[in-house]
């Protein structure tokens, strides 16, 4: 706690009766003082302004703004520090200040961090306390020109102790607020209860055009623009009828007209007072036109491309998103130009610029403005035909840009020929992610351009499996193998009953270099049956139990995580070995761990397969039956394998073609599991319908876009586990 400023007793004595001579502590609040502090706290955007008077054990605030005390002790007084000296006092900082960081306005509410204050003196130089602003973040400046507006709103506080109802004092105390307002940068305006302006700075003439000569006596609708008069007299007439006004001690932003009759936004800080039994109202006004000219360069830049003027890649990927909705339609055209390298190899990337800035012309005359465009990187653009899935729309319009882009581009005197390959797809009655979505226009533009390019080309569901058996090459899967490419996303599963988190499935990812992440139906079928399955197989359940044995450990101490198993894991038999392994390593209990196997494990009937699944049973790792329900051999299996929970296909939970017999044959494969005393997770769970009839009829847990999507384990802490720490974590999904 500092030290409290100590006096010559004499001296102390005698200060303490003059203070007494002003009869002004412990009296109410006047508009005089209200209005100075109000005036300093909006010149000086500070969030507390005091007028503080020094008594012999406390400081008494004769008026204030933003503190709702009106005195504190004196031991804990700035204010006894600034009334000591001849100058402004300044604390930039009041944690950095040896004097004040133990300080109990310091350490506590209202948290003081900057602090200047103007000395409060009598005619005869009688310290009476300080006229201060605060603010409870630091400053790291307080320039001489604030300082002394300050000394001079302090100046005025003390004619007002002196005499406010000196008629000489009164107009002195006009005369210093003029001075302020004739330094200010901000329009300072003060005007009557009938709308009339009676004060009007420098500052005001150079923002509306008005000068001071000529405004004086006009009423204030001058400034307002013509569509927001019959409001503006409202509010004076409520106001004159004894309302409260309701923008006083606010800020708003609102639109002020300048002489010439141009519109700009402003921003508006005002005040009431009374003054010889009248009403006065003063308002400090900024143009913010810059601020707004600022931000709305920045909203552009964030869902522009700043090269053709199109949507970014941020920007479509928003608008993607909100048309790949099950109620919504939409077709998209990927387009990328044929021959546009050439370009750049031969007359150079300037000349690129110009020809992909008359490309986004092109498209913008062709598309037209009820269609989306956007430019997704380099020579790839995006049309989006939104409300629509109609595929031949989508081809004439192709066909249509292909058109337009073929006619010769003049650069710099030189002729430009290139062409467009597109690719199209719809949403169709499917639902489909913007992923999904934009995956098989790219599908379609990869035949487009193996087909000869310069073409249109629809997707078809053909098209994914036999693009991607000719376009992944084994030496490329291999090689993601030896870079690390490869990546586990978690997305969550939910104890149906009451909404908790009880683990995550581990979904393999392919970082790919040059089409993003894929998914594994774009490579699973190819690493299953290659040489490398084995180790990444090995690496997922490693990598996984790492992941559970963190958030175990840190977060979530009952933290389960689902692998899934390829069949080739089973073929070297060591598959309990291994797993024993990655769990002795994290230090991780069977439970942590439920391993995944399909149909197609099952069916190869081998006894190798059941006696590892039977080992795996004994050091308690549950074993699930995926996409159950889905197959010829599911129920005949259950009773041969040590299967502990069965997982129903999504087809059976959601989508539009779920129909009452799906929710029939959901029921009734609940009911058998309970019987065979098997846990049941539904997969595919969407919405909040899903969720409640799932639980309804019995299943135990459930996953799906719900509660959360595939994410990466960094994201995934982010979102389900971070948000309660320690003990076994109770997080409640959003289910509507």
């Amino acid at each position: 706690m500092p030290t409290m400023l100590t006096f010559p007793d004499a001296a102390e004595r005698h200060r303490l009766n003059v203070l007494g001579s002003y009869e002004v502590l412990d009296t109410a609040a006047e508009p005089e003082f209200d209005r100075l502090v109000q005036l300093a706290a909006d010149i000086f955007k500070a969030p507390i302004a005091l007028v503080s008077l020094v008594a012999e054990h406390r400081q008494f605030f004769k008026a204030r703004v933003g503190l709702p005390v009106c005195e504190t002790a004196r031991d804990v007084s700035f204010c006894q520090h600034a009334m000591t000296g001849e100058d402004v006092f300044v604390i930039p900082d009041a944690r950095k200040d040896p004097r004040f960081r133990d300080n109990g306005l310091v350490t506590g509410a209202p948290f003081i961090r900057f602090y200047a204050g103007a000395p409060l003196r009598s005619v005869e130089g009688d310290a009476l306390g300080s006229f201060c602003i605060i603010d409870r973040e630091p400053r790291e400046e307080f320039s001489a020109r604030e300082a002394r507006i300050l000394g001079d709103l302090a100046g005025l506080v003390m004619e007002l102790l002196e005499s406010r109802r000196q008629a000489v004092i009164a107009a002195g105390a006009r005369n210093r607020l003029q001075s302020i307002a004739s330094t200010s940068p901000d329009a300072i305006i003060t005007a009557d209860a009938t709308n009339t302006i009676i004060s009007w700075n420098a500052a005001a003439e150079r923002m509306f055009g008005y000068d001071v000569e000529e405004i004086i006596g006009q009423s204030l609708n001058l400034i307002v623009p013509p569509a927001s008069r019959d409001s503006h007299r409202a509010g004076l007439a409520r106001v004159a009828s004894g309302e409260a006004p309701r923008l006083i001690g606010r800020k708003v932003e609102v639109t002020a007209v300048r002489r010439d009759g141009t519109e700009f936004p402003i921003e508006l800080s005002l005040s009431r007072w009374l003054e010889d039994g009248e009403q006065r109202f003063g308002g400090i006004i900024r143009d913010i036109t810059e601020r707004h000219e600022a931000e709305q360069l920045l909203r552009t830049a964030a869902i522009m491309d700043a090269l053709t003027g199109l949507a970014n890649r941020a920007h479509l990927n928003e608008r993607l998103a909100h048309w790949c909705c099950p109620d919504r339609r939409a077709t998209v055209l990927l387009i990328d130009l044929d021959g546009f390298k050439e370009v750049n190899d031969t007359l150079g990337h300037a000349a690129g610029d110009l020809v992909l800035v008359e490309v986004a012309a092109r498209l913008r005359a062709c598309v037209g403005p009820e269609n989306f465009i956007g430019r997704l990187g380099g020579d790839e653009f995006v049309v989006l035909i939104e409300g629509s899935a109609d595929p031949l729309k989508g081809y004439r319009l192709g066909e249509a840009i292909i058109d337009a882009l073929e006619i010769a581009i003049n650069v710099a005197g030189s002729l430009v020929s290139i062409s467009a390959s597109i690719g199209i797809a719809c949403s169709g009655e499917q639902e489909k992610d913007a992923d999904t979505l934009l995956g098989e226009a790219d599908l379609a533009l990869y035949k487009a351009k193996r087909d000869g390019r310069g073409r249109t080309c629809l997707f078809t569901s053909d098209l994914r499996q036999a693009v991607i058996a000719k376009g992944l090459a084994r030496t490329e899967l291999a090689h993601a193998w030896q870079t690390r490419a490869f990546e586990l996303y978690y997305q969550p599963q939910v104890e149906l009953e009451e909404g908790i988190l009880i683990g995550a499935e581990a979904l393999l990812r392919w970082n790919h270099p040059t089409r993003g992440v894929l998914a594994p139906g774009a490579f699973l079928s190819m690493l299953e049956s290659d040489a490398v399955a084995l180790p990444v197989g090995r690496w997922i359940i490693e990598t996984a139990c790492r992941q559970a044995a963190e958030w175990r450990r840190e977060v979530h101490p009952c933290f389960r995580v689902a692998v899934n198993l390829f069949a080739v894991q089973f073929k070297s038999g060591d598959l309990p070995d291994i797993v024993a392994g990655a769990l002795s390593e994290c230090g991780l209990c069977g439970s942590a761990l439920e391993l995944e196997i399909t149909e197609n494990t099952i069916l190869q009937s081998d006894e190798r397969i059941l006696d590892q699944l039977r080992r795996l049973r004994d050091m308690g790792v549950a074993i699930a039956f995926d996409d159950f329900g889905t197959g010829f051999a599911s129920l005949s299996m259950l009773r041969d394998y040590p299967v502990s929970r069965i997982k129903i296909d999504r087809s059976f939970v959601s989508g539009c073609d779920v129909s009452e017999r799906d929710r029939a044959i959901t029921q009734a494969l609940i009911q058998m599991a309970d019987g065979l005393d098997l846990k049941v997770i539904a997969e595919g769970i969407e919405t909040g319908d899903d969720h409640h009839i799932m639980r309804e009829q019995g299943c135990d847990d459930g996953q799906g876009y719900l509660y959360g999507r595939p994410m990466p384990a960094a994201e995934f802490l982010r979102r389900h586990l971070e948000t309660a720490p320690g003990a076994c974590h109770d997080l409640r999904m959003a289910v509507r």
